[in-house]
């Protein structure tokens, strides 16, 4: 059984990530999506809320599950014996980016392989930021997000108002 894990920290997850993870799933048997903790970034949703938005959005793929994790990607790739990370590009500075933490992951951990892939088709350029972004302006991204996560967002948009009022 082939493995695959897509992590991120999907705060929240969009049409994108979705469009990845449907890519993922029809290349591995079992695709494990993990919401994961960056250090340096600062999140919007804490860990149990974009778990159960990822699952939410993902209901549809039977091959896919969703879990939280805090700690290291090299050491998940083990622990769940995983054949490849998958991850998503959109431009040459995704690319960059991608290949340098591919080639740092793989340095630390012989057996981890990174599969890139493209990203295509009308949500190629959608990102967690832009969704953030429309939030605080009062704005709810319905063409960028799957409709059963659309109430956390609208309470997280009301709640967002209320700070900046």
């Amino acid at each position: 059984m082939s493995i695959a894990i897509v992590p991120g920290s999907f705060d929240p997850m969009t049409l994108g990530h979705l469009a990845l993870i449907r890519e993922a799933a029809s290349r591995y048997d079992r695709v494990v999506v993990a919401v994961m903790v960056n250090s340096e970034k600062k999140y919007l949703f804490d860990m149990p809320t974009r778990v159960e938005m990822a699952t939410l959005t993902l209901g549809e793929l039977s091959n896919v599950e969703v879990i939280g994790d805090e700690g290291m990607l090299i050491d998940l790739y083990d622990r769940i014996g995983a054949d490849a990370v998958v991850k998503s590009y959109r431009n040459n500075k995704d690319l960059a980016y991608e290949k340098e933490m591919a080639d740092w992951n793989r340095a630390h951990n012989p057996r981890f392989r990174t599969e890139l892939i493209a990203a295509s088709g009308e949500h190629s350029t959608v990102s967690s930021t832009e969704v953030r972004a429309l939030l605080s302006m009062g704005k709810l991204p319905t063409d960028l997000v799957h409709p059963a996560i659309l109430p956390f967002l609208e309470r997280m948009k009301l709640n967002m108002q209320g700070e900046l009022q």
